[in-house]
Order: structure tokens, then C-alpha cells, then sequence
């Protein structure tokens, strides 16, 4: 088959891309469209990969700009001339699902989630900071992107959802069913150590992950909280924290293991729809404290692999914490559990989907 892989934007590294980069590896040959592409901003292989980005690149400062830009992403995905492809695959938490396909053709669309901004406009506008005339006009334009999203939905001919809570979302705002299959988390030899006396939180620092929570309730306890990563919202979170929480910035994949290894658990008080770091920490045989929401209601089990506080505060993520201090979880059985995540399992279980489509239609 020939076939297209594409991505919403290649302008920021995270779980997306990592899910793009499996993606790439089972297509090699595959060329990747997708709206604008910024080799600084990701690993140097992408260089080397048929990325074929779309108008939006000659764009003026499109790499300031590139959020403003939203009227245009449908136009730029519809541009696309996809007739020479059998097999369309959209790695798509916006704008990439709604590509045109020959007809024939088969369109599988790995969805993180159906667009935050459109649909959970309000938490977006208020994340974000978004004021001013943009801020006044923005939900008119979301009616606009709403209409385009739901109609385009129905170009899809298989959704696979990377959580039940994106599946869910999945069927309520374009009426659709879809597969789950959690996104792959790579595993490095299992090597369990005793946990020195620090948590630990971090990935992309944006505002969904509330990053803050876990350094409020780690000042509050008076207990060490390793901060990995960076982002944005690095300075904001290093203005309120106290003197035992410490950044360590990007980190390398070794040192990430190792701190996942040490840590005496790991704190994920945002939302995620799926979370892949979670299941890295509980590769590396450490239990995580997650807010019971997301994609962690999936990967977390209460009670063998960590625990979950129910309200998004820093009192029930600091009572979480104490209570887990009496907890106590086998690391290999911790393991073993991120194990049924681990890449040669997606690998395998896409391959049964892309299989079973292509099969039906023959």
C-alpha cells in the first residue's frame, strides 16, 4: 500500500510526536504532511524524514504567530493532495483529520483528543491568557472551526482513541465509535533501586499539567520534589517554590530514568489524555500519584501501582501524598504492569487495526 502519514503541527516536542515517531518507524517510506515544521524545536532525525509541510510555512513569523493563525489550518489540511495514497494515517488532536482522501482510499485517525480549543474553549481562553480583541472574537471564530471539526469527522473511516476518556469524547461531539489503544511508552532495562527521599513531576512546563499543584503541596509538606523539563510556565513555577522543591531542565534519557527510578513516586496532577510519563515512571518500578481523571484512569491501578486523589487542589494532592507514604507496592509487579503499554505492544496492536480495515474493504 501507499501510504501518508500526517500531523497537526511539527513545531513542539511531546507525546504526540512520539506517538508520530512509531508511527513513522511501522512507515518508513511514508512522507509526513503536516502544517508547519520546525527542525530547532524537535530530535535531529526528523531531518532526515519526507516532512512536506503546507502554505502556513511561508507564513509571516508563523513560529510567533502560529496560534493566531487557527482560521487558516483548515485550508492549509485540505490543501493537501493525497490522491496518489491507499492508506491515509492523521495523527490528530486538531486540525490533520480533516484531510481529503481519494475515494477508495482509507483514512485511520489516531486521535488524542478532539480539539481542546473548539471544545473546552473556555479552560483553553483561560490557560492560555487570552485577552484583549482576540480574547472578544475568539468564540465567533469557534463556531466556524466547530462546524469544520464535526463535518470533517465523517472523513475518518476508523477512529482510534489513545484513552477511554478520548474515546468518550470521541462519540459525544462527532457521534463515532472508536478503537482504544493507550500510546506506546518506550522501556529501558528494568533495574530497580531503593527510592531516595524525593518526588517527582515534570515533562513540557504549560499550564494543563499543574505543575503548581505538586510544588505547592511539596511546600506545604516541607518534602523534596525534583522538577524536570521546561516550558513556558518555568519561571512562574520557580517564583512559588519554596527551598526544597529543585529544577533540573531537560534531561537526557538516562537521567529521566534514573529519576524516575529513585523517586519515592511520581506526582501527576494535570489531566492528561493519555500520559505517557506516568507509565515511563512505572517501567522504572515506581508508583504514581495522579489526578483520577484522563488518560490515568486507564494506566494507574489504585493500590498496585499508586494511588489517585479525586479533586484538582493542593490539600487533596498533599493527603494523597501523606497517605501513600504508608502504601506499599512491589516494583516488579509495577513493572510488569507497564509492561502491557510497552512500543511492541502498540506496534503490534496497530498493525491488527490497519490490517482488519484494509482487510474489510477487500
Amino acid at each position: 500500500m501507499r501510504v501518508a502519514l500526517v500531523h497537526d503541527y511539527l513545531n513542539q516536542y511531546g507525546g504526540a510526536e512520539r506517538v508520530l515517531e512509531v508511527l513513522h518507524d511501522l512507515y518508513p517510506t511514508a512522507p509526513i504532511y503536516t502544517s508547519i515544521y520546525d527542525p530547532a524545536a524537535l530530535p535531529a532525525m526528523y531531518r532526515r524524514w519526507d516532512i512536506r509541510p503546507s502554505f502556513m510555512q511561508r507564513l509571516p513569523a508563523w513560529r510567533k504567530h502560529f496560534r493566531k493563525y487557527f482560521l487558516l489550518y483548515p485550508s492549509a489540511f485540505e490543501s493537501f493532495d493525497l490522491t496518489d495514497y491507499d492508506l491515509v494515517i492523521s495523527s490528530s488532536s486538531a486540525y490533520a483529520k480533516g484531510v481529503i482522501t481519494r475515494p477508495g482510499a482509507k483514512h485511520i485517525c489516531y486521535c488524542h483528543t478532539p480539539m481542546r480549543f473548539a471544545w473546552r474553549s473556555a479552560d483553553y481562553v483561560e490557560r492560555e491568557q487570552i485577552g484583549g480583541l482576540f480574547g472578544a472574537l475568539l468564540p465567533l471564530f469557534l463556531t466556524y472551526v466547530r462546524l469544520w471539526d464535526v463535518q470533517t469527522a465523517q472523513r475518518v473511516d476508523h477512529f482510534v482513541a489513545n484513552s477511554r476518556t478520548v474515546s468518550a469524547r470521541i462519540k459525544h461531539f462527532y457521534r463515532r465509535d472508536a478503537t482504544i489503544l493507550t500510546p506506546p511508552v518506550e522501556l529501558l532495562p528494568f533495574a530497580p533501586q531503593e527510592p531516595a527521599d524525593f518526588y517527582l513531576a515534570g515533562g513540557r512546563l504549560v499550564p494543563y499539567k499543574r505543575i503548581d499543584l505538586a510544588i505547592r503541596a511539596c511546600n506545604q509538606l516541607g518534602l523534596p520534589l525534583v522538577v524536570f523539563g521546561d516550558g513556558r510556565d518555568r519561571a512562574a513555577l520557580e517564583q512559588i517554590a519554596g527551598p526544597t522543591i529543585r529544577f533540573v531542565g531537560r534531561v537526557d534519557a538516562a537521567t529521566l530514568h534514573n529519576l524516575y527510578a529513585r523517586c519515592r513516586a511520581y506526582l501527576m496532577p494535570g489531566e492528561e489524555d493519555a500520559g505517557i510519563q506516568p507509565l515511563e515512571a512505572m517501567g522504572a518500578g515506581r508508583p504514581v500519584i495522579a489526578y483520577a481523571a484522563g488518560g490515568a484512569l486507564d494506566t494507574v491501578v489504585e493500590g498496585r501501582t499508586g494511588r489517585f486523589f479525586a479533586h484538582q487542589t493542593v490539600e487533596a494532592l498533599a493527603q494523597a501524598i501523606v497517605a501513600s507514604q504508608a502504601d506499599s507496592y512491589a516494583a516488579a509487579a509495577i513493572r510488569q504492569h507497564a509492561e502491557t503499554f510497552a512500543r511492541p505492544v502498540f506496534e503490534q496492536q496497530f498493525r491488527a487495526i490497519v490490517a482488519q480495515i484494509v482487510a474489510h474493504e477487500q
